[in-house]
């Protein structure tokens, strides 16, 4: 946390302990307020790893809720935008058609309001939704979904235009996909400037120094700056507020805004049953910078054990204990650092960066067919989105496709190259080659699809940060827990996906999904 912003932070309460509730094992009413929290990079070892530490949320959705053990996204590409939009859907990437990460929202006809930058909106979403089956059982149902992304407010709730807002540049915003102007609690709220108001604060460790065994001083950690701590925000507010989205107090404020933004709309209040929707995102940013095994994600995931009972704690007040029902799981893991893998033994461990070899089949092709990026290669995925025109240029797409698949296939830390159409029509025992078929739909242009050996890592931008994105169990494992009235809680081994949470929840609601599903309810924990 940084430590000057106590003040400032609405959850300077956050390190009391969550109150002690005991969700009934027996059928109960329909909740006033389903509550979805998706941690952007929460590996579900980790609270295994601090278990003895928490206090808060954490602790207590772990101890009285409905723990599965062993969940999994059962997908290829383990990035944010594909998992957060399996999570409320039921549905792998290849049927959301969400298999692209920022690609997967990033929308120039819908700019954002009041705030310049990339425009979002859930245009290549495919079917629907939790919320749109809520909504045709109970029309007078809202929601509200809120992120440090684009990608983690807009997916969850699908194609809905509800209330969606995520962090740009120091203020919560949307586009105008949803709105053409901000609703007055929304500009009270970024009024405070939080963000610009921690210039030069710093992020001290939450516990004693001994509470924590990890060695602080790796050098790979953070491009090799800055990874001691404490760590200072800048002292200039405007860069402050750009990299406050990577400090433990970030997801405060997103749960602050939340939590405001349930008292003005309002929710669970009406009669009917409202979803609201929150991705954490710093996390991920704290992952990526400093790695799985650091000092910093400790630190990190302590606090928001604390968010989180801070949290929790002021909806039961408001709600009522019976009538909130909570899921907590993230939408990818992530891979330990390259250097740290080889330091424990795992010698073929390495960054694959392939831009060089895409460049130069690019630039040979546009010397035959004009000036074009012909060849897209994003997370595993070789894309040619202009196939036909291509062709009609003259170019023999499919040996042009065979060259790159041999060039890729000699590149150190690459393990498999497959053409998209071989990945077969159904599903198999081959985890990888399942979870490229649950990826990739027909349509969507992909001619190759490339798995890494274990431990490597694709490079991103040349940046030496920890990474994930592949279709292996620790980009793919992740934390998944009910909690509520009428959720039987207990410790579960059984392997689930991600694409069961929807129908688990639309069993519980009573509602009926309006279409096919890839996954299945969880009937293990159903009353």
């Amino acid at each position: 946390m940084i430590s000057s912003l106590v003040a400032l932070v609405v959850l300077v309460r956050s390190t009391a302990a969550a109150p002690a509730v005991e969700p009934a094992n027996v059928p109960a009413p329909k909740p006033r307020l389903v509550v979805v929290i998706t941690v952007d990079q929460l590996r579900p070892d980790y609270l295994d790893r601090y278990r003895a530490q928490l206090r808060g949320g954490l602790a207590m959705l772990l101890k009285q809720g409905a723990v599965f053990t062993e969940a999994y996204h059962d997908h290829a590409i383990t990035e944010t935008a594909p998992g957060h939009a399996t999570i409320l859907s039921g549905r792998w990437p290849a049927h959301t058609g969400i298999i692209r990460n920022l690609a997967g929202v990033q929308d120039s006809g819908t700019p954002l309001v009041g705030v310049s930058g990339v425009g979002a909106s859930p245009a290549r979403f495919r079917g629907t939704e939790l919320f749109d089956w809520l909504k045709a059982a109970e029309p007078a149902a809202r929601a509200l979904s809120v992120s440090g992304k684009d990608r983690g407010a807009i997916l969850p709730i699908g194609r809905a235009k509800e209330q969606v807002y995520w962090y740009v540049g120091g203020v919560f915003t949307t586009s105008r996909y949803y709105a053409d102007t901000l609703p007055m609690w929304v500009r009270v709220f970024n009024g405070q400037r939080v963000p610009f108001r921690a210039a030069g604060t710093q992020w001290s460790l939450l516990l004693p120094e001994r509470d924590y065994p990890e060695p602080d001083s790796v050098p790979y950690e953070n491009q090799g700056r800055d990874f001691v701590f404490p760590h200072r925000l800048p002292s200039d507010s405007g860069q402050a507020a750009l990299v406050f989205v990577a400090t433990p107090t970030m997801d405060s404020l997103t749960l602050a805004f939340a939590l405001e933004g349930t008292r003005a709309l309002p929710l669970g209040v009406r009669g009917t049953t409202d979803l609201l929707a929150v991705s954490l995102s710093t996390t991920d940013y704290v992952g990526h910078a400093y790695g799985p095994d650091s000092r910093e994600i400790h630190d990190q995931v302590l606090r928001l054990d604390r968010y989180l009972g801070w949290f929790f704690e002021q909806l039961l007040v408001r709600f009522g204990r019976g009538n909130v029902l909570i899921v907590l799981t993230a939408d990818h893991g992530v891979m330990p650092f390259p250097e740290r893998s080889r330091a424990l033994g795992r010698s073929g461990a390495v960054r694959v960066t392939p831009d060089s070899l895409i460049q130069s089949v690019n630039a040979a092709l546009d010397e035959r067919a004009g000036g074009a990026d012909w060849l897209v290669f994003e997370s595993g995925m070789l894309l040619v989105p202009a196939r036909a025109r291509l062709a009609g240029q003259g170019v023999n797409v499919d040996s042009v496709i065979a060259d790159v698949a041999a060039r890729l296939r000699r590149l150190a830390g690459v393990g498999r190259v497959q053409r998209a159409a071989d990945l077969g029509a159904a599903d198999t025992t081959d985890p990888v080659q399942r979870r490229w078929h649950h990826q990739v739909p027909p349509d969507a242009g992909v001619e190759l699809v490339v798995t890494l050996k274990p431990y490597s890592i694709w490079g991103v931008a040349n940046l030496p940060i920890a990474m994930h994105g592949q279709p292996t169990d620790l980009d793919a494992h992740v934390p998944l827990v009910f909690w509520g009235a009428g959720v039987r809680r207990g410790v579960y081994g059984t392997r689930v996906r991600t694409v069961d949470i929807a129908p688990t929840l639309a069993r519980l609601l009573g509602l009926t999904p309006a279409e096919p599903l890839d996954g299945r309810p969880l009937t293990d924990v159903l009353p």
